[in-house]
């Protein structure tokens, strides 16, 4: 089993005192600025502590909505196709997909 996020929130949703029992992949734009630094850090320790099988792979150039191909190309805006961040973004979905399935 396994869960994908691409540019995601990456916030708590709930107290969580259990494992997460499915291997998660977060895939994100550095530059995403929806994406507060606390939000990342704060994420990533929730992993460790749920001692979940994860990965948090950061695209460069990369902002919010990076595989969406109409959201323009103007990063300034936060929200911006990268062709380079989808392409390998989705061969990291790929690599998950063969793990799991």
């Amino acid at each position: 089993m396994g869960i994908v996020s691409y540019h995601g929130g990456l916030g708590k949703a709930e107290d969580r005192t259990t494992t997460i029992q499915t291997k998660v992949l977060v895939l994100h734009g550095v530059d995403d600025p929806f994406v507060p630094e606390k939000e990342v850090l704060g994420f990533q320790k929730e992993m460790q502590e749920a001692k979940a099988d994860w990965q948090m792979i950061f695209y460069t150039g990369a902002v919010h909505s990076f595989s969406h191909k109409n959201a323009g190309n103007d990063n300034s805006k936060g929200a911006a196709y990268n062709e380079l961040a989808e392409k390998r973004s989705f061969t990291h979905f790929l690599t998950l997909l063969k793990e799991i399935l």
